[in-house]
């Protein structure tokens, strides 16, 4: 069965409801393996999606950070996180990514296969000037083989304006930290090591591995790439990228999204989700059997229908216009003086008015670029509506 907390359950709390009798998700995997610890039952990848989504969770003054030596166990944070909440419930309403992780993080805290894991040298790092949103977090597992695990971008704006930049830059900001904090860690602890993340923190893992150095390379010996979105073809053919792409291991859902833009030379493996669309990408909808991910074929139509629309509406746009589209698109976001998409949504109605207000008072160029944008991906979406539609059955010639 899966488990999902209820949206009137306070985040301290630890009550569900049940969202489906028949699939099982991460919660049942912790009621079923959590009693197992990593040398009666091995790393397998449903303890990637836990790990690496254990990065969205805020550990502010709670983990240790990068520069610091010490080390605390998941018990040891689960414990301090849940007094913190205690204290102030409302600390985190803003910028927790899901009602569950706060019940994920006191499973885990409670299981014997997790809870005596380390956790060390946390970052978080939010920059408006730089565009730059980067979290990382370091797991030691068992044999203290570290577990490096990137956090996907966040509700800040400016974490979803980098997302943007991606179409268009080089190297976001985040890169680049993804690769200095991966050479520290490895700098720090001797040995093999496993590297990880969810939407954006999956691309942080495998840009991080293709552009550290050849030392650090020989040390990797696993990376995990879970639903997150691919590079262009220039970081493809990239010696680096080749070095490390058979340590690559892919996770999408069924109707992934986010996992199909841009180009990605690697294999995927397909998991069967109980969302439907975009809510896919919420790994607490992955169905997970006692030591795997439940496995499909192939993604659906509706994600070979989106894949072909954006990859052929961002063909269709040089990155001068793809620049320009972002910037006036986020011109438009940050009019509201919001930091984050939750406070857009608390005051919906004044910020609705700024953004109207802002859209007809920015240069006409960028009102331009906007609409004819928005009128390319309309088009490429029209162009490849046909990969909805089953396919049309054959007529059988009568015979003369």
């Amino acid at each position: 069965m899966i488990f999902i907390i209820s949206q009137k359950t306070k985040l301290h709390k630890t009550s569900f409801i049940r969202y489906n009798e028949h699939m099982a998700n991460i919660f049942d995997y912790l009621s079923w393996r959590g009693d197992l610890d990593f040398s009666q039952a091995p790393f397998n990848p449903v303890d990637n999606i836990i790990l690496t989504h254990l990065s969205y969770i805020p550990f502010d003054n709670i983990v240790p950070g990068l520069e610091d030596k010490k080390v605390i166990t998941i018990a040891e944070a689960a414990e301090s996180f849940a007094r913190t909440i205690r204290h102030n419930p409302a600390r985190f309403d803003n910028i927790m990514i899901s009602k569950d992780d706060p019940a994920l993080l006191s499973f885990m805290g409670g299981s014997k296969r997790y809870r005596n894991l380390g956790l060390a040298a946390y970052v978080n790092q939010i920059d408006t000037i730089q565009e730059k949103q980067f979290a990382a977090l370091t797991v030691l597992t068992a044999r203290k083989t570290p577990f490096v695990t990137y956090r996907g971008t966040d509700n800040t704006l400016v974490g979803w304006k980098e997302d943007f930049n991606m179409s268009f830059s080089k190297e976001v900001p985040a890169q680049g930290e993804a690769v200095r904090y991966l050479e520290d860690i490895a700098e720090k602890y001797n040995g093999p090591i496993r590297i990880g993340g969810h939407s954006k923190g999956g691309n942080l893992a495998v840009y991080a591995a293709s552009f550290c150095s050849k030392k650090v390379q020989k040390h990797i010996c696993e990376i995990y790439n879970n639903d997150a979105p691919g590079f262009g073809p220039d970081i493809i053919k990239k010696d680096g990228y080749q070095a490390i792409k058979e340590k690559i291991f892919s996770f999408v859902p069924e109707t992934s999204i986010i996992g199909m833009l841009f180009e990605h030379e690697t294999n995927y493996t397909v998991v069967k989700s109980v969302q439907i669309g975009l809510l896919q990408h919420d790994v607490y909808s992955w169905e997970v059997a006692y030591n795997d991910v439940v496995r499909l074929d192939e993604v659906n139509k509706e994600s070979r229908f989106i894949d072909r629309t954006i990859k052929e509406w961002l063909s269709s746009l040089d990155n001068k216009q793809r620049e320009g589209f972002t910037e006036a698109l986020f011109t438009i976001l940050g009019s509201t003086e919001a930091s984050s998409f939750p406070e857009l949504g608390t005051g919906w109605l004044k910020n609705t008015a700024a953004m109207i207000q802002s859209l007809t008072s920015i240069d006409e160029t960028s009102r331009d670029m906007l609409f004819k944008t928005i009128g390319a991906l309309l088009g490429a979406a029209k162009n490849n509506i046909h990969t909805l539609l089953p396919p049309q059955k054959k007529k059988k010639k009568r015979a003369l």
